[in-house]
């Protein structure tokens, strides 16, 4: 009977042990996967700034139809910060028509040592698909 115990014993030390490891790597792609939707929610909504601005005449303050005049930093012109705690954020390649914006996550969702980034590509009616960099 102590034999057949231990041996009880010893089974269910592996199967918590397992139920723990898949635990702890369901968290780590949980919240990879939040900031990914927190990144690309906060792309958007620059994104929605940007055209807002785009639209606003230049005499009070906007681009005058023309993504031309944003720079790199979202917190200048659009009262968005270049960085949360859930990245950091870029324009770049401002023209008349468009102006891409691109959000760097905090975290590595396939684990290559590179954080996540979404791009997109916002025009004055429309914001083109997220390219996703994982």
């Amino acid at each position: 009977m102590g034999q057949q115990q231990l041996l009880l014993l010893a089974l269910s030390t592996i199967i918590v042990g397992l139920a723990i490891v898949m635990g702890i790597n369901m968290f780590g792609e949980n919240a990879a996967q939040s900031n990914l939707d927190a990144v690309t929610n906060d792309v958007l909504t620059i994104a929605s700034r940007a055209q807002g601005w785009y639209r606003k005449p230049a005499q009070m303050g906007g681009g005058g139809r023309s993504f031309s005049g944003l720079s790199g930093n979202p917190a200048l012109e659009l009262n968005f910060p270049d960085s949360t705690e859930n990245g950091s954020y870029l324009l770049s390649s401002p023209t008349d028509s468009n102006i891409v914006i691109t959000g760097t996550g905090v975290e590595d969702i396939n684990g290559n040592g590179s954080p996540l980034s979404v791009q997109v590509t916002v025009y004055a009616d429309r914001v083109t698909a997220a390219t996703i960099t994982q």
